[in-house]
């Protein structure tokens, strides 16, 4: 009786070690997969973000110097940062607005509907349509020759551009970052709006509030916070967008990413050879503070969902 007792207890103890030994070889699987993508971003990312933030503290002969950081604060560059700042957050507001009521209208619908489908599926696709095809599409459609701009003209005797070559300026890059905004609030905003449970609803009506109660004391203020850091995201997309603007400005520098550019592909002044990369600097601090508060948001959204 004493050695079947033995017996399973070892075979017992060797079928618990066992499940020891999988996750150790699982965790170095694991890790392998891993280490390209690592690569790539040490390579893409942290290498070139340590290159910036060591020449933004250089002088042309590699001494330390602030004259690059002092010289971000006046002139063109200080008024480059705050058309940014100002194209980034416009276009953040209405896209998160008006992607906002879409998606409400998409949460509104039947889970399983036509719409949904439609518009998720194209908000997916549109949220990354950006770059040269973006301005050659706005281009062919509301330029100088553009089929609409031409239609406008010949059947109304309306001209757009009567006043001036605006969409070539910050209203035509107002006009083209909000059409990539929108579908971003759409994917980013409707979970949250999936989030709200019927029974909240019900709970308010049961205790006697109407439509607007439920809004200004239950699904406001839980969305408040969803809304709040999809408006720092897309604020972080527009500042660091640099394509689309690229092709769409042949001409002049606005914005810092097309100042940035300046210094990368035409001739530099002396002893300003690491001014580009101050403005990078910059850049990334910017957009380094809105991501961080956007990180800080989703750690509280996700206690309500």
């Amino acid at each position: 009786m004493v050695a079947p007792v033995t017996t399973s207890a070892g075979g017992g103890a060797a079928k618990a070690a066992a499940p020891g030994r999988g996750p150790t070889r699982g965790n170095v699987l694991a890790w392998l997969v891993v280490v390209p993508f690592l690569a790539y971003v040490g390579v893409f990312l942290v290498y070139p973000t340590i290159l910036v933030l060591a020449g933004a503290f250089q002088d042309s002969n590699g001494a330390f110097t602030l004259s690059n950081l002092t010289d971000l604060m006046k002139g063109v560059y200080l008024q480059a940062f705050w058309r940014s700042i100002e194209l980034s957050a416009i276009t953040a507001l209405l896209g998160a607005i008006f992607g906002a009521l879409l998606s409400w209208a998409v949460a509104s619908g039947r889970p399983e509907g036509l719409l949904r489908r439609v518009v998720v599926a194209a908000a997916g696709v549109l949220a990354q349509f950006g770059g040269v095809p973006l301005a050659f599409a706005f281009l062919a459609t509301v330029g100088f020759q553009g089929f609409v701009t031409k239609f406008l003209q010949d059947s109304l005797g309306v001209n757009l551009f009567s006043g001036s070559a605006w969409i070539f300026e910050l209203p035509g890059l107002t006009l083209v970052y909000t059409f990539f905004q929108i579908p971003l609030m759409v994917v980013v905003f409707l979970p949250a709006l999936d989030g709200l449970r019927p029974q909240w609803r019900e709970a308010t009506e049961s205790l006697g509030g109407g439509t607007w109660t439920y809004w200004r004391y239950v699904g406001g203020p839980i969305l408040f916070s969803p809304f709040l850091g999809a408006l720092l995201l897309l604020f972080a997309n527009a500042f660091s967008a640099y394509a689309t603007a690229a092709a769409l400005v042949s001409q002049g520098s606005p914005i810092v990413p097309l100042q940035i550019r300046g210094f990368l592909t035409g001739e530099v002044l002396l002893g300003q050879e690491n001014l580009g990369k101050a403005l990078g600097l910059g850049m990334v601090i910017v957009v380094g503070v809105a991501m961080g508060l956007y990180a800080l948001i989703q750690r509280r959204v996700s206690k309500w969902q």
